[in-house]
């Protein structure tokens, strides 16, 4: 629709509307999230938590709305018929740039259950977000360091059960779990420090899957492996800034569904050294085929159609 406009002003525009979207919604969003907090009251908690991931979509869906109105970006999103509302997921998927999370909320949002992160339980006490958060059902980590344990063996175990009673809520309604795995952007100066194995992806951190995997492991059975990659933009950086500004003229967004190996729910991934090394071995082997994936997205002939 507004197209012709140049890219720094349809950039602003996408950034002020999305400001403008954020401070008409959040009023209702800690409307919500304070009368979740002090009415104690099973049926009004799941209504205000129906109301509050309703607001989330209504936000992400205007940002998606704006995004279509100002840019000609052209999705090639493969594997995405199969998913469903009803189910419960564990997402990870490449990180490129900060315009990774809004193109996979862009492609997500209402297909499955809305996306949430896992936060160190000190975020909590962020002004305002970190009521939002709770409100949203972000599930807060409770990790304890090798140091503290060594110290003090009783707390051996302690953050999982602590991260399973957070997440007990998610046994009756569907939830989507988001993670990095690379835990960072990846930058070629990144991957050259780690010494990566991998052309494109750096090096798996599988302590953090494994800790949701152990902590959620009766929920989480299905893991959506995403794979992004923005063809013809070279070695050149990809911003958020290029996203609101429409200089991403193709996102391809594959999905593949997977099924996560029983003996892995529910895992002591720091108390059994086997389970630990099978982990690991299974990451390793998702990331080679994502790598070579990457490689053949990158050079795939495109008709332009």
């Amino acid at each position: 629709m507004f197209y012709f406009l140049p890219a720094p002003l349809k950039g602003t525009l996408a950034a002020l509307l999305v400001v403008l979207s954020t401070l008409i919604l959040f009023p209702f969003l800690m409307l919500f999230a304070l009368l979740k907090l002090v009415l104690p009251i099973t049926p009004i908690r799941k209504g205000c938590t129906v109301v509050l991931n309703t607001i989330a979509r209504v936000w992400i869906g205007f940002n998606n709305l704006v995004m279509d109105s100002l840019h000609r970006i052209e999705w090639d999103i493969r594997g995405a018929q199969h998913l469903s509302q009803k189910h419960w997921y564990f997402v990870t998927c490449n990180h490129q740039s900060w315009a990774d999370i809004p193109a996979i909320q862009y492609v997500l949002n209402s297909r499955i259950p809305l996306l949430k992160f896992f936060l160190k339980k000190e975020l909590i006490w962020v002004p305002l977000l970190g009521i939002a958060w709770w409100a949203l059902d972000f599930p807060f980590m409770h990790r304890h360091t090798k140091e503290q344990i060594a110290k003090n063996p009783e707390l051996k175990g302690k953050d999982i059960a602590a991260t399973e009673a957070a997440c007990e809520k998610f046994r009756y309604t569907p939830v989507t779990i988001f993670n990095f795995m690379e835990g960072t952007r990846f930058t070629p100066a990144k991957h050259e420090r780690q010494n990566s194995p991998y052309k494109h992806l750096l090096k798996p951190r599988a302590g953090g899957t494994a800790f949701v995997l152990g902590a959620m492991g009766e929920m989480l059975h299905t893991m959506l492996d995403v794979t992004i990659v923005y063809p013809g933009t070279g070695e050149q950086r990809i911003g958020i800034w290029d996203y609101l500004s429409g200089r991403i003229e193709r996102i391809i967004i594959d999905i593949r569904i997977r099924e996560i190996p029983p003996k892995f729910l529910g895992m002591d991934y720091e108390g059994n050294r086997e389970t630990r090394v099978e982990f690991q071995r299974w990451v390793s082997e998702l990331w080679a085929e994502k790598d070579a994936l990457i490689e053949t997205l990158k050079n795939e002939k495109h008709s332009g159609i």
